[in-house]
């Protein structure tokens, strides 16, 4: 059973989401606090490969009220925990197709902090227009079968 911290819906708006991935994150225990408290935003952050190794940038997790002199700066880079294999393989992926990384949703999965990225490929204006016109044509069927 999982219980879900934060969501990125702006995600779904930008972006084709291609494929999920879990991925676990390296925290300091006063950011624990703050994402039990519900206190993080996914909006505008991204996942990278430096060296081997997968980052989550612009994240930002809100100071803790009593963590005085343990909070950390609120934007920074942290961790992400997943297996060499999968890693060189979303480098491929992302290399080979001009693809990014983004995270979808935080949330606990048995106790531990877990993110959920997503290989995606940005959509054009065109794109975000026309799903919006799909959204709103749906929107108007279902008002005028329901006021029948």
């Amino acid at each position: 059973m999982s219980k879900i911290i934060v969501d990125n819906r702006k995600a779904r708006h930008d972006y084709y989401l291609l494929e999920k991935f879990e991925a676990g994150i390296a925290l300091v225990g006063t950011e624990v606090k703050s994402l039990r408290a519900g206190r993080a935003n996914l909006t505008d952050s991204y996942a990278q490969i430096d060296n081997g190794e997968l980052f989550l940038y612009n994240m930002h997790i809100s100071p803790y009220e009593q963590g005085s002199i343990y909070n950390v700066d609120p934007t920074r880079k942290r961790k992400l925990l997943m297996h060499k294999r999968e890693i060189m393989r979303l480098l491929g992926k992302i290399k080979e197709k001009g693809l990014t990384l983004i995270p979808t949703k935080i949330y606990f999965n048995r106790g531990k902090v877990k993110v959920e990225i997503a290989l995606a490929q940005g959509k054009k204006l065109h794109d975000k227009r026309a799903v919006q016109k799909e959204k709103d044509a749906k929107r108007e069927i279902d008002k005028a079968l329901k006021a029948r």
